[in-house]
């Protein structure tokens, strides 16, 4: 792509996010997420393959529903109450629709349909943006519309979020829907917390966005989209991918990385707000997530069983490099829980 217009898309980007997270305004907010679907859409289809063209048409369809819900939703709220203001969603049907809306853009359970066959069908760099900076404009009308959201609906959405995310990612062989329903099961835990600590929400999106950028750039870096691919990456950078294991365990949870922290903490919060159950429930799933993880570190880790190779022999191609950001999401992704008491004064 033409670095000038990929600077225009990128800039795009950028600046509507921006336009969402400094509005309070419904129709700029609205802007400022079809200025990021306007963006993304030619940095997805410039591979120019009926898989990329599929993909993309799948995206902006789902976006434009989502933005078309959010509009009526913002519109029929003025029309009752007399106020734009995102704050002021007061309506209880108008905010179930942008609460619905808003689920629909991120991906979240039972709207997920689209996001593992879109990020399935584009490049991992460009997947690697749909998967994190896509994610903030939405999450921020997300954190303004929970306090008058019903809390039934947003548990509902977690616990679903959170199932789906760990059942539909037992069975793939695709590392890029993997990462998807990975992505799903994430932002179930995120959204449980919403209403009763909305820093921990903060919290988990950030530590999701670093684990999720160090799987991207790595699986980019040994070039692997598949399972079988990715059985042979230590042959091309061996170190990479003994740190990749401790980044795809980080991302299931497991102590003592990164992971564990905001998984802990919304446990821990859930159950000191008096729903037991509900934190059992999203608990047993986060083991569903973590079997997956698990497999692929087995994968990784040259005890995969002895098959015909069916590509090129890894040895014989040019290896990739790791960039500084690649080195330093890596060390986000797994150093950090022995900060989680500075974490917890922080949001205190």
């Amino acid at each position: 792509m033409n670095p000038y217009v990929l600077t225009i898309l990128l800039f795009s980007l950028g600046l509507g996010t921006t336009l969402t997270f400094t509005s309070s305004h419904w129709l700029l907010a609205w802007m400022g997420l079809e200025i990021n679907t306007l963006a993304i859409i030619p940095l997805m289809a410039h591979q120019h393959h009926p898989r990329a063209v599929e993909a993309t048409t799948k995206y902006f369809l789902t976006q434009a529903t989502a933005a078309a819900m959010i509009l009526f939703a913002s519109t029929t709220n003025a029309w009752l109450s007399g106020q734009w203001e995102i704050t002021q969603l007061s309506n209880p049907v108008a905010c179930t629709i942008a609460m619905t809306a808003l689920a629909l853009k991120i991906g979240l359970a039972p709207t997920h349909f689209w996001l593992p066959e879109v990020l399935q069908g584009i490049s991992l760099t460009t997947g690697l943006i749909l998967s994190t900076w896509q994610k903030l404009a939405p999450f921020a009308l997300i954190m303004q519309v929970a306090d008058n959201a019903h809390p039934h609906l947003l548990t509902i959405l977690a616990v679903s979020s959170t199932l789906i995310g760990g059942w539909g990612g037992l069975n793939q062989t695709q590392l890029r829907k993997i990462l998807a329903y990975s992505s799903i099961a994430h932002l179930g835990w995120m959204i449980l917390v919403a209403q009763m600590a909305p820093q921990m929400t903060l919290l988990a999106l950030v530590t999701y966005i670093v684990m999720t950028t160090a799987a991207f750039l790595t699986l980019d870096k040994v070039d692997s989209t598949k399972t079988i691919t990715l059985a042979s990456a230590w042959t091309k950078a061996p170190t990479l991918s003994a740190l990749t294991c401790l980044v795809l365990l980080s991302l299931g949870g497991l102590p003592p990385l990164t992971g564990f922290m905001p998984k802990w903490m919304i446990l821990q919060e859930v159950s000191n707000q008096g729903f037991p159950l509900t934190a059992t429930v999203i608990a047993m799933t986060a083991l569903l997530s973590l079997y997956f993880y698990l497999r692929l570190t087995y994968v990784m880790t040259l005890t995969l069983s002895p098959y015909t190779i069916s590509f090129s022999t890894p040895w014989r191609t040019m290896t990739k490099r790791p960039t500084l950001l690649l080195s330093m999401t890596i060390i986000l992704a797994t150093c950090l829980l022995p900060l989680t008491p500075t974490v917890l004064d922080l949001l205190a």
